[in-house]
């Protein structure tokens, strides 16, 4: 539970890597989020007597508006934090976070979307240590776009024909 709520406290750190339960518990905070918005608004025109009349008329009709603005400010709030749990995990399948501006292309959020549910590169790669503290490749260096660097280059495996 306390991954749902992870990126409020790393408000604005663009910086490391986030697992993915930490992107998508997120995620699923903030549609709970609106759905609750949107039952709340539903019973508050209901219980101040809305009509089903295509005319917002009266208190109802104002109250369901103070809903809506106080879901529009939580959706403003969780902009920052949402853009951040976002570059972080990209950076945790070693991708920059610079990405995230394909989502302004049709099809583009389906490739983000791919990416966020890619697993992790496993071991340090050049944003940060890795969240699962898994080990990192037999070579021991930390992984760049799949490629090693640092130490002595893996061992390539031995040949059936020499």
């Amino acid at each position: 539970m306390s991954l749902m709520f992870e990126p409020l406290r790393k408000f604005a750190v663009f910086e490391g890597r986030a697992r993915r339960s930490e992107y998508w518990l997120f995620a699923l905070f903030q549609i709970l989020l609106i759905v609750g918005f949107f039952i709340f608004a539903g019973i508050v025109y209901a219980a101040s007597g809305g009509s089903t009349s295509e005319h917002w008329e009266g208190p109802g009709a104002m109250l369901v508006g103070g809903v809506g603005l106080l879901l529009c400010l939580f959706a403003i709030a969780l902009i920052i934090p949402g853009l951040a749990v976002s570059v972080r995990r990209l950076h945790d399948s070693d991708k920059s976070g610079w990405l995230l501006l394909l989502s302004f292309i049709p099809f583009g959020g389906f490739v983000i979307l791919i990416f966020t549910l890619m697993d992790g590169t496993p071991g340090p790669n050049r944003y940060g240590p890795d969240p699962k503290d898994r080990a990192g490749p037999a070579g021991g260096g930390p992984v760049v776009h799949n490629h090693y660097y640092g130490g002595e280059p893996p061992k390539p495996a031995a040949s059936i024909v020499e």
